[in-house]
C-alpha cells in the first residue's frame, strides 16, 4: 500500500506532466465567424462551396438499363361470360350449411353487465326501470351465493353494446361491458 504522502506526489508528478503535454499540443482552432445560412449568398461564396469531389466514384455506381416500352397490343380482349356458377355439388353444399346455420342458437358476442352485489331488490330495482324504458331489452338475473348479476341484452358487436350501455348507464351507473354468449335471434335478420 501506498503511504498517502507519496501518492499526493505522484498525482502532482502526473498533473504537472499533464499540463505540459496540453501546452505543446496542436494550436487551437481559430475561431471563426458563423456560416451564412440564408438562402441568397453571394456569387464569390457560390464558387468556392462547389468544390470538385476529391476522387470520381463514378465506377462504383450500378448502372441500370432503361425500361423497355410495351408494344401496344391491337388484338381485342375477348371476355367469357360463365354459363354456369353453382354446379349441383355446390348447391347441395351451400344447403347444408344453410341447414347447419339454422341450428345456431348462440354466438359470442357482449351483455351489459348492469349490477353486481348483495342486494336483491336494488338488483330487481335497476332490472324494473331498464325494463320499463326499454321493454325489447332481454334482462338475465343470475344468483350464485351471495352474489347477484344483472345482466341486460345481447349484442353480436361491441359497437351495438357500447350504444345501448350508453343509453343503459343513467339508470345503472356501474354498468360496464362482459364478453359472452349471448342467444342469436333469428326474426331480425
Amino acid at each position: 500500500m501506498i503511504p498517502p504522502y507519496l501518492r499526493n506526489v505522484l498525482f502532482l508528478a502526473a498533473f504537472f506532466a499533464l499540463g505540459a503535454c496540453a501546452s505543446s499540443g496542436p494550436a487551437a482552432p481559430t475561431v471563426t465567424a458563423p456560416a451564412d445560412t440564408t438562402k441568397a449568398k453571394p456569387a464569390t461564396t457560390a464558387r468556392t462551396a462547389q468544390a470538385a469531389p476529391a476522387e470520381d466514384l463514378s465506377r462504383y455506381r450500378p448502372t441500370f438499363p432503361a425500361p423497355k416500352e410495351a408494344a401496344p397490343t391491337s388484338a381485342a380482349k375477348v371476355t367469357v361470360t360463365p354459363t354456369n356458377q353453382v354446379n349441383a355439388q355446390i348447391e347441395q353444399r351451400l344447403r347444408d350449411q344453410a341447414y347447419t346455420n339454422q341450428n345456431v342458437k348462440y354466438a359470442q358476442g357482449y351483455r351489459i353487465l348492469a349490477y353486481v352485489g348483495l342486494e336483491r331488490e336494488k338488483a330487481m330495482a335497476i332490472r324494473r326501470s331498464v325494463i320499463s324504458r326499454y321493454p325489447d331489452e332481454t334482462d338475465y338475473l343470475t344468483f350464485k351465493q351471495p352474489v347477484f348479476r344483472l345482466h341486460i341484452g345481447d349484442y353480436l358487436t361491441r359497437l351495438e353494446a357500447e350504444q345501448a350501455m350508453l343509453r343503459i348507464r343513467p339508470l345503472a351507473p356501474k354498468a360496464e361491458l362482459e364478453s359472452a354468449q349471448v342467444l342469436l335471434n333469428k326474426a331480425a335478420y
